[in-house]
């Protein structure tokens, strides 16, 4: 018994994603698509396997390199594409003289190959297609006795069905296919069919399962159908529910789609970064490794219980709907708000201590560090393009602010006490569930000054806090410090200083890109805040540090 499955395509519905990956590449919950069809193949008695391979085949012959399958597994590139049939042909010193196996590298399916394979030794026909009922592909024509009576015409007297993308196939037809060209399975069928020859359909019982992974959503339906109740048997025990509800969440800054999944009253959220378009780390990487990393510290994040980082999904828990800003704004007790940021306080330092130990630069998928040159690329130059070039309109020179744009990084890393970093340790990034708070969004983490998530928290534009609850605050950060490491009050609150001008410079190109380029206009009702907060801080440096920043600031 022996198969091809067909891999060489270019995907051209899953672009941009296959400029990098092969489809059979693509993975379902962290598997590889064509791992999982050789290893069906293997179970069902396969005994040598060959795949034909054109788009990225390196892509494809460097996966099975690292692999290693109790029977032989070996590929086939095609210079030229040959089409769906070519490629049949052009193994044929492959095939014995027993009928084989051709299946496509993008569907997903529990249908018994094996079965398969016998109702087509049990029969005397040389072609069997299996067929099923899938309403968007239903364009094969079945006639009353099972044999196939036409593609993609509408056939009297006949049911109409979908390929799946599996047939057994006996030697004879080698002799139909033309060698060495692009050749196309309907055409040839239809041929055989006007030569008299018969082709049997399979019929594949309703219950079955079958996904076709060749288009975005396709991919991204699957991975939920097989997913999610998985994750929702790792959170919980003797879960045994099989409906799942989702409730799309409304977004934030980011392009993530955010949903809760709701089953058998229980809960999970469902965070969707989108597929892998890029080679290296990915944001859907860090978020995974940092969360994973963190909650192994026993630092206040949500568990990640599922995950499947190419396709840019995770399942992790639910930490409900309130969060620090909410909070915050629903108090009018002074006291009350600062045992919230105190408590939050204490848990963020531990998250800077803790996660820092064994931090691995693989975690990040940006910087490991915050460095000078990312202060002056993500957080100086994304302000001055961002806000005052996109956002006020405004026609500066950059050139004229480098200097003083430079001096500002150099002194937030020379003043840096440097641990784990969130980097955006906002009010709308702090759960509060059970008495207790959690950090979420923390994919962007990486080694950095405690100072510029200690700004971060007290300079947030959504809650506006008060100077005098500012300075109360950065002073408990700093003696909860104490608890972990000694620590110069005055490096500290240097530090500081130039953070919350890094920082400061970053909400504002954030906020005028979100509302000029993303149209996410609400997040004007935050820039005379924050624009405040920097020309406050800007005004306080010393007459000579930043004078024609210092200038600009107070044109604008």
């Amino acid at each position: 018994m022996k198969a091809l499955i067909l891999a060489a395509g270019f995907g051209t519905r899953l672009l941009p994603y296959t400029n990098i990956t092969p489809k059979p590449l693509f993975t379902i919950d962290s598997q590889p698509l064509l791992d999982i069809t050789i290893f069906k193949l293997i179970d069902a008695g396969f005994s040598s396997i060959i795949i034909n391979t054109h788009h990225l085949n390196h892509e494809i012959e460097l996966f099975l390199k690292n692999k290693s399958y109790p029977i032989p597994v070996s590929t086939k590139h095609e210079p030229i594409p040959l089409g769906t049939i070519g490629p049949i042909k052009n193994v044929s010193d492959f095939w014995d003289d027993s009928p084989f196996m051709v299946i496509n590298s993008d569907i997903l399916t529990d249908i018994n190959l094996k079965k398969v394979y016998d109702f087509h030794i049990s029969n005397s026909y040389p072609i069997t297609l299996v067929i099923h009922d899938y309403p968007e592909f239903n364009n094969v024509s079945i006639d009353k006795d099972n044999f196939i009576a036409g593609f993609h015409d509408y056939q009297p007297d006949c049911s109409h069905l979908a390929f799946t993308g599996i047939q057994v196939i006996s030697p004879i037809i080698l002799d139909y296919i033309p060698p060495n060209q692009f050749s196309d399975t309907v055409d040839i069928y239809k041929n055989l069919l006007s030569k008299g020859l018969k082709i049997k359909a399979y019929i594949a019982k309703k219950n079955h399962y079958w996904k076709d992974i060749g288009s975005p959503k396709s991919y991204k339906d699957t991975i939920f159908e097989k997913m999610a109740p998985n994750a929702f048997k790792q959170a919980f025990t003797n879960y045994s529910s099989d409906k799942i509800e989702i409730i799309k969440l409304k977004g934030d800054g980011s392009d993530r789609i955010w949903s809760r999944l709701i089953s058998d009253k229980k809960s999970l959220i469902m965070v969707d970064h989108d597929i892998k378009v890029n080679k290296g780390i990915s944001e859907a990487d860090s978020f995974v490794s940092i969360g994973k990393h963190l909650y192994s510290k026993n630092v206040a994040v949500p568990k990640i219980y599922l995950y499947d980082a190419f396709a840019g999904i995770a399942f992790l828990e639910d930490l409900g709907d309130i969060n620090l800003q909410d909070l915050v704004l629903n108090s009018k007790n002074q006291e009350e708000i600062i045992s919230y940021y105190r408590s939050v306080i204490d848990s963020f330092v531990k998250m800077f201590y803790l996660g820092a130990e064994n931090f691995h630069p693989s975690f990040t998928f940006q910087t490991y560090k915050y460095t000078k040159e990312m202060i002056l690329e993500k957080e100086c130059k994304y302000f001055f393009d961002a806000f005052i070039g996109k956002y006020l309109g405004k026609n500066l020179n950059f050139k004229e602010l480098e200097e003083d744009f430079n001096y500002i990084a150099d002194k937030a890393i020379e003043y840096s006490i440097m641990g784990f970093m969130h980097r955006d340790l906002q009010s709308r990034n702090i759960m509060f569930k059970d008495d207790r708070f959690y950090f979420i969004d923390f994919q962007s983490g990486r080694l950095g000054p405690i100072q510029y998530d200690m700004a971060s928290l007290l300079i947030d534009p959504y809650v506006k806090l008060q100077n005098n609850l500012q300075n109360l605050l950065k002073n408990y950060c700093y003696n909860c410090l104490l608890k972990y490491t000694a620590v110069d009050k005055d490096i500290f609150d240097k530090g500081f200083k130039y953070c919350s001008i890094t920082r400061n410079l970053q909400i504002l190109g954030a906020f005028g890109y979100l509302s000029k380029v993303k149209n996410k206009t609400y997040f004007e009702n935050y820039i005379p805040y924050a624009f405040s907060t920097l020309k406050t801080a800007i005004l306080k440096t010393e007459k000579n540090e930043v004078p024609y920043l210092k200038k600009v600031i107070e044109e604008l």
